[in-house]
């Protein structure tokens, strides 16, 4: 009886150590998304953990940008993350200023500008250049982003478009909301945002991207920071958001992902 007794409590000891070990393995994973990446982020994230004995605990922010749920304005705050997902510009400025780790920048996606209207109101030309211009002076109010694409358009196209004066009194900057939200509830008849930021809301009527002449494209990507204790759990997430695995949900989220599709996911 003894002997068993000694027995059932090595068991229980073995079982104990391997969950234990278990349990030091498993890493859980601080990331921050801006909003371009997020739709699609937020669908993948339990199929990396199903596939994985590591979590992951997810905060949104603005690529750039001085919004108090910025990414600039949180690491400034000292917030510690694993893993920055936003525009790929604006990750190369934090490998630059050393916050993130030179050579782990991969990039996952394109993303591209697209226009939106609140549900059944009339939806506007902006196929053309020229239409996009008269579209814009013909608003009475229009939203566009405080991040990426909101910069382009405020700093470069307005002025490009000969139309940045008269945007003066109807355009306007949202910060910490997304701008699709702004005009489902009808604060401004027209918005500009990242296409996938505006397809998973509610109550819009989608006009489609900026014509191609004036159109943005940022590559939207994801590199480790240099405070992160989860080096290795980092980059196998990363491997998996840029894997083919994740490809069609990007796809789906109104995102092009950058993608070999013959490339399998890690397993």
């Amino acid at each position: 009886m003894k002997i068993l007794g000694h027995t059932r409590q090595a068991l229980v000891a073995v079982a104990l150590l391997l969950s234990l070990s278990l349990t030091a393995q498993a890493a859980e994973i601080h990331v921050i998304t801006s909003g371009a990446f997020s739709a699609a982020f937020k669908e993948l994230v339990p199929l990396y953990e199903k596939q994985s004995s590591n979590t992951v605990k997810v905060s949104f922010g603005a690529s750039m940008g001085t919004a108090p749920d910025a990414i600039p304005t949180r690491l400034a705050r000292h917030e510690t993350f694993d893993v920055l997902i936003l525009a790929g510009p604006s990750l190369e400025g934090f490998i630059q200023s050393g916050q993130v780790k030179n050579g782990t920048r991969v990039d996952l996606a394109n993303s591209t500008i697209g226009a939106v209207v609140r549900k059944g109101a009339p939806r506007p030309d902006i196929s053309t250049v020229a239409a996009l211009k008269s579209t814009l002076l013909a608003a009475k109010s229009i939203a566009y982003s405080a991040s990426a694409s909101g910069t382009y358009l405020s700093t470069e196209l307005f002025q490009k478009l000969g139309v940045a004066e008269q945007l003066k009194e109807t355009a306007k900057k949202i910060l910490s909301e997304r701008v699709g939200t702004v005009v489902a509830r009808g604060d401004a008849e027209l918005g500009f945002q990242q296409v996938s930021e505006l397809l998973p809301i509610a109550g819009l009527d989608f006009l489609g991207e900026i014509p191609a002449e004036v159109q943005q494209t940022v590559p939207f990507s994801a590199g480790i920071t240099t405070t992160t204790q989860q080096s290795e759990a980092a980059r196998e997430l990363i491997q998996f958001l840029a894997s083919s695995a994740a490809a069609p949900i990007i796809k789906k989220t109104g995102m092009n992902p950058i993608v070999d599709l013959k490339t399998p996911a890690p397993r």
